[in-house]
């Protein structure tokens, strides 16, 4: 791991009130790495989400992007220097088609075609459904539309909050290869997970949360080895 990490978060602690949820993570990924971070449910991954993309403050702790510390950044402050977070429940228009869906990312000065072109490369069956109201297609047709809209923005870092959520399994692996894709074109991914094996397969780290804590890093086969009960809980 050399070089300037693109995300390093230092002993981050949060909580809802008086309920501590985040108890001194501490979590690192080099330029251009893809890692996996699991753990069951309520083990703390989306509130870290939430701190890492500015849409919840930490009660102590520091974020850095880049190098650079990004303590109080709001998640537009983030967005405008590379971060971007494709949220859990697929963030697409329903009432309007893949391509007016397309057409809305144009406005942040990237042309409606280069938009189009980087999404139909990315992911050819939204150029078959184009005239197709987003609303209406399978579940993984919009995670695809999701994740080419966020590609639009040309990001440093994408965040992907439970990709697999609620689809079956081909579709997931499907997806998975095209972030192995997005990951060699150079940009940087945090795959936040709860079923580990298909995120596993194109990740170049992993970390495991459980508790409110990061309590375990490495390459995928060592993670998994060690972590494997608290990390497939029978679900993967």
């Amino acid at each position: 791991m050399s070089g300037v990490p693109i995300l390093e978060v230092c002993d981050v602690h949060a909580a809802y009130g008086r309920i501590e949820v985040l108890r001194g993570v501490d979590l690192t990924i080099p330029k251009g790495a893809v890692m996996a971070l699991l753990g069951p449910n309520g083990a703390g991954k989306s509130t870290l989400t939430k701190i890492i993309s500015g849409q919840k403050k930490p009660t102590s702790g520091d974020v850095h992007l880049g190098g650079v510390n990004v303590h109080g950044a709001g998640a537009e402050d983030l967005a405008r220097v590379g971060l971007c977070t494709i949220p859990e429940g697929r963030s697409v228009f329903p009432n309007l088609t893949v391509e007016e869906n397309l057409q809305l990312m144009s406005y942040a000065g990237v042309s409606a075609e280069a938009v189009k072109e980087t999404a139909f490369a990315y992911f050819p069956r939204l150029s078959e459904r184009r005239h197709q109201l987003a609303g209406t297609m399978s579940g993984g047709e919009q995670q695809m539309l999701a994740m080419s809209r966020a590609l639009t923005s040309d990001p440093a870092l994408l965040i992907l909050d439970e990709l697999s959520m609620g689809l079956a399994p081909l579709i997931v692996d499907e997806l998975y290869d095209t972030v192995a894709r997005i990951a060699e074109s150079g940009v940087s991914i945090l795959c936040i997970e709860q079923f580990a094996r298909t995120a596993l397969r194109v990740s170049d780290y992993a970390a495991v949360m459980t508790g409110g804590r990061v309590v375990a890093t490495g390459e995928p086969e060592e993670v998994m080895e060690t972590m494997s009960d608290v990390i497939l809980g029978g679900a993967a």
